[in-house]
């Protein structure tokens, strides 16, 4: 059966009290979780297949998100390698008592989809369609280099 050529997902949590820090805002780390299942959703969704995360970048929270706020994470696939995808995730805090959006975060997760053994496994070509696509893809390939450049440079490998 083919699966779903979708490329991209939203998804939105309520922000309970039981998430908040010690200043009252939600723990950046119940954000991070909520994230994380939406790449996950959107990838397996790509794939069809299981998802487990390889990395996160770019996590950077411009705005506090407060208890009650509406949290809504727009996800696309930027990039698909041999068995890999970048997840693009764009994150949207709203008050619900007067509909006010904010922009709180955008970051970018790699995600691995696995065969039945648990093994790497190819994922389908990524197809672009349009100039957001393609710009998208663009530059998950620059972060693609920056990851491996990092990785190499921190891995503990001796040069030459």
């Amino acid at each position: 059966m083919e699966h779903q050529s979708n490329k991209t997902i939203t998804m939105s949590e309520i922000m309970t009290p039981n998430m908040a820090n010690f200043t009252g805002n939600v723990h950046g780390g119940d954000i991070l979780s909520f994230l994380d299942k939406v790449a996950y959703a959107c990838a397996s969704r790509y794939a069809g297949k299981t998802i487990v995360t390889l990395s996160v970048d770019n996590v950077y929270f411009k705005e506090p998100v407060h208890v009650g706020d509406l949290l809504t994470c727009h996800a696309s696939i930027n990039y698909v390698g041999n068995s890999t995808m970048e997840v693009g995730l764009k994150v949207i805090a709203e008050d619900l008592k007067t509909g006010k959006q904010r922009h709180t975060n955008t970051c970018y997760f790699t995600m691995v989809a696995l065969d039945e053994k648990g093994k790497p496994t190819r994922v389908r070509p990524l197809e672009l369609h349009n100039d957001v696509e393609k710009r998208r893809h663009q530059e998950a390939l620059l972060r693609k280099e920056s990851r491996l450049k990092l990785y190499r440079e921190h891995s503990g490998r001796k040069k030459g």
